[in-house]
């Protein structure tokens, strides 16, 4: 599975003053195209006057915060209805439903129907709607016209997971892989570019199993070259994360040589010590990620990698995690996603002898200084270069966006009028300690 950074720290609202509902979004980039879905579904179906939590289980801190934004909601909107969504709440609603302030408790399948909303609108009282979601074996295309205060768009092609990690909990949150027709995709992407957007990002749990279920077995990389052959209009692709030894060779043709998708893969990569990633139950070793990384860089010199990394795994050692801290050299990282391990009940990795709480922050501390160090050898590398930047916003003079390598960049706007969403060539001038710095060309 795609262990993609949790978003739990600043959650992402929307509000629909016909209805007066709210969507709440944590978690992954997933969660915001489905919370899209959610916001349509429920304004279609006369439901009035709740607050709709999607919520993350990707960490134990994800969920705590979940709970902490749910009694937050419910103080400052004592007559609302609570109804909490997502992961959290498909793998335990008990957790969810035992709490006071919670109206009802809906699983991952049942947020992305209409008729949820629609019972919920006449039966308020109703507490758990979760059903097996290792039952569900479909993923519908929803079409969605947009992304609320967003400059990117996110499209779905799949769900669900066929591996079983042993730290991870998201399989029983989001059931076995299935995937989007491409006709689905390629319908989506169309109305979003029509509509305005410059970017789609392409996100799922496991974006690299796409299709394996599907007639014919497409791929991922067969599904993105008709993506881009039909739709020529979109000017920026990008992958939301992939697993390095997934790869088909149509994508690699595509790295290779369409411009229009982007030079930033995230891999899903959690550890860079064999015996670790063999005791994760990873599909892949350490010399896949150097050769996945070394391949790319071949094709595409410019190409910028993240990935996410796990700190202090059960039976980690200090060379264990040593191995880890060189990959980040060895792969040319440049943007680390870093978790502290966080012991999830019934995986088995919870079960393993486990590494003091103090050491794991101390180890995710230090790889956070060698993720900032590496962004900052790779910010060098940008000075005095030009880009092109989508603009995500504009603040007190300034526009804030990202590169096309995902770097965050801020531009002196001057008499420059920019609207989130557009793009424009910058002069990479400066950085600081967090962005880059530039000014319009």
């Amino acid at each position: 599975m795609q262990y993609n950074l949790p978003m739990s720290e600043k959650s992402f609202e929307h509000f629909d003053s016909t209805t007066n509902n709210q969507v709440i979004t944590l978690g992954c980039r997933l969660n915001t195209y489905e919370s899209e879905v959610i916001k349509d579904l429920s304004h279609q179906s006369g439901l009035q006057n709740a607050i709709i939590i999607n919520t993350c289980a990707v960490t134990a801190e994800a969920e705590r915060q979940a709970r902490q934004i749910i009694r937050k909601f419910r103080r400052e909107n004592p007559t609302s209805k609570i109804i909490v969504t997502g992961c959290g709440a498909q793998i335990n609603p008990d957790q969810y439903s035992s709490m006071p302030e919670v109206t009802s408790v809906i699983g991952n399948d049942e947020k992305m129907k209409i008729e949820t909303y629609q019972f919920l609108s006449t039966n308020s009282n109703e507490r758990v709607l979760v059903n097996d979601i290792m039952s569900v074996k479909e993923t519908a295309g929803h079409l969605v016209s947009g992304f609320e205060g967003k400059a990117r768009a996110f499209v779905q092609v799949q769900n669900g997971c066929d591996h079983r990690c042993t730290f991870c909990t998201i399989p029983y949150g989001r059931g076995n892989s299935r995937s989007v027709a491409m006709g689905e995709i390629v319908n989506q992407v169309r109305s979003l570019v029509q509509g305005g957007y410059q970017e789609v990002v392409i996100t799922g749990v496991d974006i690299t199993s796409y299709g394996g279920e599907l007639p014919g077995n497409p791929t991922l990389g067969q599904m993105l070259k008709r993506l881009l052959a039909l739709v020529p209009e979109l000017p920026r692709l990008r992958l939301s994360s992939v697993d390095p030894v997934e790869i088909d060779e149509d994508l690699w043709r595509l790295i290779a040589e369409e411009k229009r998708l982007m030079p930033h893969l995230h891999l899903s990569l959690q550890a860079g010590d064999n015996l670790t990633l063999k005791r994760m139950k990873r599909r892949h070793l350490r010399e896949d990620a150097i050769e996945f990384c070394k391949r790319a860089k071949s094709y595409r010199p410019d190409v910028a990698f993240g990935a996410d990394l796990i700190a202090g795994f059960p039976t980690e050692t200090d060379e264990m995690f040593l191995n880890t801290c060189r990959i980040v050299e060895e792969c040319d990282l440049t943007y680390l996603h870093v978790f502290p391990y966080s012991a999830r009940s019934h995986t088995p990795a919870s079960r393993m002898p486990q590494v003091s709480s103090k050491i794991i922050k101390e180890r995710a501390a230090k790889l956070r200084q060698i993720g900032k160090e590496a962004l900052h050898r790779f910010y060098d590398l940008l000075l005095d270069k030009k880009t092109t930047v989508l603009v995500e916003y504009t603040k007190e003079g300034f526009v804030v966006g990202k590169t096309d390598h995902f770097a965050s960049i801020r531009i002196e706007a001057g008499n420059k009028a920019c609207t989130p969403g557009t793009l424009h060539e910058v002069l990479v001038t400066g950085k600081s300690e967090d962005e880059l710095k530039g000014v319009f060309v």
